[in-house]
Parts: C-alpha cells; sequence; structure tokens
C-alpha cells in the first residue's frame, strides 16, 4: 500500500458505521499519511470507535512512531511468524480502519491511483496495539493496514500489495473479525487471498498528497 488514504463524511461512511452498528465521531482528513492519528472501529465490551497512531510500534520511552521500522501496514504472509510485530495482534486486537479513498503508486515515482470501492465506504482489516503512558497513565494506541499480495488486475496499480478490504456487510465475519475472543485465524484464510471481491473506482492522479485528478477514471473488474 502506498500509504495515503482519506476519509469523508457522507452516506457511504454513515452507512458502514449503521451496518456496523457503531456510533461515534470519525476523523475525517483529505489526506492521512503514516504516522497521522486515524479513528478505528474495535470491540471493547461494546464496539467503538477510537483514535490510534497510524504506525503499529511506537517508541517506547515517547510513544511516538519507531521510524525504524515501518510499521503502517502489517504484510498477511508475516502474521503467522511467532517472530512478527502483528502475530499476537491477529490472534486478538484486531480493528477495522474505515476509508472512503486510498492511493496506490506503481513504484516509478510518477504513476498514482486514486482507488476507491464502487457506492461504498471501505473496511480495511487493521492491527491494534494498547500502550499504557506512564507518565499520565493514558492508554494510547497504534495500529496498522494488513496488506496482501496483488490481485492480477493491480499489475498497472500497485504490483507489490493491496489492502485488506472486508466486507463490512458479511456479519458473521466482522463480528469474529472484531472479537478479541475469537482466536481461531485460521477462519480468516480465504480474506487474505487477493481477489477483486467489490467494484474498483480507479482515477489516475498527478501526486498522492494532492489527490488531483489527472485522467479518466474507469472500474475493475
Amino acid at each position: 500500500m502506498c500509504g495515503r488514504f482519506q476519509i469523508k463524511k457522507d452516506e457511504n461512511i454513515d452507512r458502514l458505521l449503521e451496518t456496523l452498528k457503531v456510533s461515534g465521531k470519525l476523523r475525517n482528513s483529505e489526506d492521512i499519511a503514516p504516522g497521522s492519528w486515524i479513528s478505528f472501529i474495535y470491540e471493547n465490551g461494546e464496539r467503538r470507535i477510537n483514535s490510534a497512531i497510524w504506525w503499529l510500534l511506537l517508541d517506547h520511552q515517547t510513544l511516538k512512531p519507531n521510524y525504524k521500522y515501518a510499521s503502517f501496514n502489517t504484510r498477511a504472509d508475516k502474521l503467522d511468524n511467532k517472530r512478527s510485530v502483528g502475530y499476537q495482534a491477529f490472534r486478538d486486537s484486531r480493528c477495522i480502519i474505515p476509508a472512503s479513498a486510498f492511493v496506490e503508486g506503481l513504484g516509478d515515482k510518477k504513476t498514482y491511483h486514486k482507488i476507491e470501492l464502487e457506492g461504498r465506504a471501505i473496511a480495511f482489516g487493521g492491527l491494534l496495539r494498547e500502550h499504557h503512558d506512564q507518565g499520565t497513565g493514558e492508554i494510547i494506541y497504534s495500529t496498522s493496514i494488513i496488506t496482501l499480495p496483488p490481485a492480477a488486475e493491480w499489475a498497472h496499480i500497485h504490483p507489490k500489495s493491496m489492502p485488506l478490504m472486508i466486507d463490512y456487510e458479511n456479519q458473521s465475519l466482522i463480528d469474529q473479525w472484531l472479537d478479541p475472543a475469537f482466536h481461531d485465524v485460521n477462519a480468516f484464510k480465504e480474506i487474505l487471498h487477493p481477489a477483486i471481491h467489490m467494484p474498483q473506482r480507479i482515477t489516475p492522479i498527478d501526486k498522492p498528497s494532492r489527490w488531483n485528478p489527472s485522467g479518466e477514471s474507469f472500474l475493475i473488474p
């Protein structure tokens, strides 16, 4: 994943929140970069919205992103590696990260696309960590987005990976994903295989931070 997304207050986001049966305000932004504060949905007695730093590994002293390691994404093929930073989080602290669109780059530093789901919001599959501020006693959350190998349709969009996007209308899947007591991660094997399950609207843009269209949109598949 290129590392930028946006979230807008619109009917698609409203429908996502309604479907997930969660209320509260999201952090809306036209341009969210790694290391920023973002909104996430999790379950802790009840389904809630909270804020986290979009960078799973934080410095133990400052509780700010540890930029030695790029941990705003977690590769799906590392989730069963016990030495992976995402191993335990995948088993007991999964979350949903809502978005309206995100950016992917081809890797040539000039070809970028804005990706949206046609007629619906995005529910990224995320991992969560909890940190305790020793000075204030405050709980700080950090998170990452799971990435998959790319689907064949993404060969000219981002040939290295694609983010995990969960069907938030699949109630049983969402219930399992957000349940911290559900540890049978074998149940998630199917969604960790790259595939285009929902129509995606792809729009060429000039630069990731500007989001300005530079060509005509098209749909895949």
